[in-house]
């Protein structure tokens, strides 16, 4: 079974920008956010973070405590 890391849909977007920096500054790529980039769309703040979110739990192991992010991750079988 495969999961994903996303970002809870309540979450707030400080916590959102947050889980970005943190990703993006503990080695995840975060270019595929770049205006034209496989990621780039949809251009909001969720989308943005579960990408990320999900690129550091998969660098992680996918082990659920790598998708916590303040408790503002979600893991989900269903491929987002």
């Amino acid at each position: 079974n495969h999961t994903w890391c996303i970002a809870w849909p309540s979450s707030e977007e400080t916590m959102l920008r947050n889980n970005i920096d943190f990703a993006c500054s503990n080695g995840v790529d975060c270019s595929v956010l770049a205006s034209g980039q496989a990621c780039s769309l949809p251009d909001t703040i969720i989308n943005h973070a579960s990408v990320v979110m999900n690129l550091y739990y998969s660098a992680n192991g996918r082990q659920p405590h790598t998708c916590s992010f303040g408790n503002s991750g979600l893991i989900t079988t269903v491929d987002p």
